[in-house]
């Protein structure tokens, strides 16, 4: 039986104000297990100012026992390298998919 990693969302949420009234944020995690990891697209950067950049990209495949929440604006850990959610991915809807997973995030990172 395929069975995934389990990976970490870190959401950020506002907070309350500093002392000096300026706004705050705090992160909270979320652990969820059987996560399938593809690797997607590797690619060098092209911009003359990061000559050693490269973009690093992925799909998730998240369970369908996990209760959705949306996920703009996140970032996911995977073993210790965070990469940020792509769009605002959705569940499948319907039904008609017959696996465990019924939610596809694309997520990338962009290094150097």
């Amino acid at each position: 039986m395929l069975h995934g990693e389990t990976i970490t969302i870190l959401r950020r949420a506002n907070g309350d104000p500093d002392p000096f009234g300026a706004s705050s944020s705090t992160i909270t995690q979320e652990h969820v297990d059987n996560v399938l990891i593809t690797d997607g697209t590797g690619s060098n950067s092209t911009d003359s100012t990061r000559p050693d950049g490269i973009t690093v990209a992925k799909t998730l495949y998240f369970p369908r026992s996990w209760e959705y929440k949306s996920l703009r604006g996140c970032q996911i850990r995977i073993d210790g390298q965070d990469y940020t959610v792509i769009g605002d991915p959705r569940p499948y809807k319907g039904g008609i998919t017959p696996t465990q997973w019924n939610l596809s995030v694309p997520v990338k990172d962009t290094r150097g």
